[in-house]
């Protein structure tokens, strides 16, 4: 039985990551899975440095310690250091990499792949490939201006449109992000589009997005929302990608760009051109992939 201690800030894409992860894990082998809670890190720092971890003293020891976000650095480390284990940080970290036994992170952060780095296609999910795909249904995913890219109404309320009426077999579910601005929804409701239904990201379940991946023949996903193309992409469904204008195009919009390279998603331009989105015939997995390859480290003598 593989002992897990899966560390979570309580923040909902950094718990995506880990409980991805965790539940792969727990796909291929038996495991236990205790959750910790962190609400500040930075005060485990002096639990690292006298060798205690009071939290995990009535938990069973570890043998992997895992978790996102860089509240849950340095009391992954003092666990370790109190109560044994290997630690697996996912993203890259604010703390030296040689601290770590593993980093799993992106390969938009950059980070040259080695035995202590597994570089990933985009973060790690809970998606997994669904056989229950309908093709007449759709999916529309929402964000708003971002560090990278900026925000046009007119033009994304175009290839919505367009999109639609392309399409008037399908029926489309499409909701918002916090970072959509206000009065979008009710802009998309003078179009006056009988097969899109829409819906406000605060009135969604938790289990909402996941159903719907699993539902969708394609999703169209504005490309501020990069950890939902790779939702999209571990589903998979066929995946389009809105065209918004660059704000300050960084590692986000690279990696997206050389998605639409390997065509494993299209650009709005490209559908337009063809009218159809490319098949996503080898759905991502790098959940399952880094399991894999955690749990051949962990049984390997050291």
């Amino acid at each position: 039985m593989l002992t897990i201690w899966r560390f979570t800030d309580g923040k909902r894409g950094h718990d995506n990551q880990s409980l991805g992860l965790a539940e792969a894990l727990c796909r291929l082998a038996p495991c236990k899975v205790e959750t910790l809670r962190v609400d500040k890190g930075w005060p485990h720092c002096f639990s690292w440095l006298l060798g205690r971890f009071p939290p995990g003293k009535s938990l069973p020891r570890p043998d992997l310690i895992i978790g996102a976000g860089h509240g849950t650095h340095w009391p992954m480390l003092a666990a370790r250091r109190a109560h044994g284990g290997k630690v697996a940080v996912l993203m890259k970290p604010s703390l030296p990499l040689s601290w770590f036994d593993w980093v799993i992170a992106p390969a938009h952060d950059g980070l040259a792949e080695s035995d202590r780095v597994l570089s990933t296609q985009g973060p790690i999910n809970r998606v997994r490939q669904s056989s229950a795909q309908d093709e007449r249904r759709g999916l529309m995913l929402i964000g708003g201006p971002s560090a990278e890219y900026g925000w046009s109404e007119t033009a994304l309320l175009k290839q919505i449109h367009l999109i639609a009426l392309h399409h008037p077999e399908i029926d489309w579910q499409l909701t918002t992000s916090r970072r959509t601005p206000a009065g979008f929804l009710a802009d998309l409701g003078k179009l006056g589009l009988p097969n899109i239904k829409a819906v406000d990201h605060e009135a969604v379940s938790p289990g909402w997005l996941p159903e719907q991946l699993a539902q969708a023949a394609q999703v169209w996903v504005t490309p501020d929302s990069a950890s939902m193309v790779y939702e999209a992409l571990t589903s998979g469904a066929a995946v389009g990608c809105f065209e918004l204008p660059y704000a300050k195009p960084g590692r986000v919009a690279r990696g997206l760009e050389k998605l639409l390279r390997q065509k494993r998603l299209a650009g709005f331009p490209e559908w337009e051109r063809s009218g159809a989105l490319p098949p996503n015939d080898h759905p991502l997995n790098e959940a399952g992939r880094c399991a894999r390859q955690l749990l051949r480290c962990l049984s390997t003598p050291q």
